[in-house]
């Protein structure tokens, strides 16, 4: 049976979705991008700032399911422009253990959920 997870510390669905939905011991995230949960505003000042973001909304709803980024097991990238991979590389690995890292893959596309620059989902097992 699944389970709807939520957090107030994460941005709320904008849509007919839930931030992540766990089955079994596995959580599916929906994809994150840079709201800030405080205030509903989109953080877009630097492709690193925006990348944080991206990451401690990833954060917050792994934490709701009561897991961490050692449990990701899968992550999809989904970017505007190639260009910027390498500063989004920087920012994404400081939130992993190199040597326990998940499957990856880092796609880019032609536009985004309100034009921004990068969005993150991932899969995590308990």
């Amino acid at each position: 049976m699944k389970k709807i997870i939520f957090t107030d510390k994460a941005p709320a669905p904008i849509g007919p979705y839930n931030q992540a939905v766990l089955f079994g011991n596995t959580l599916y995230t929906s994809g994150q991008i840079a709201i800030n949960p405080a205030n509903g505003e989109l953080v877009l000042d630097t492709i690193e700032d925006e990348t944080k973001l991206v990451m401690e909304n990833l954060k917050a709803v792994l934490e709701a399911a009561d897991m961490t980024f050692e449990n990701v097991v899968k992550v999809s990238i989904f970017i505007s422009d190639m260009n910027n991979f390498a500063k989004i590389n920087a920012v994404y690995g400081s939130y992993f253990n190199e040597a326990t890292a998940p499957a990856r893959e880092t796609v880019q596309v032609a536009c985004l959920p309100k034009n921004v620059n990068v969005e993150i989902s991932a899969i995590a097992i308990k």
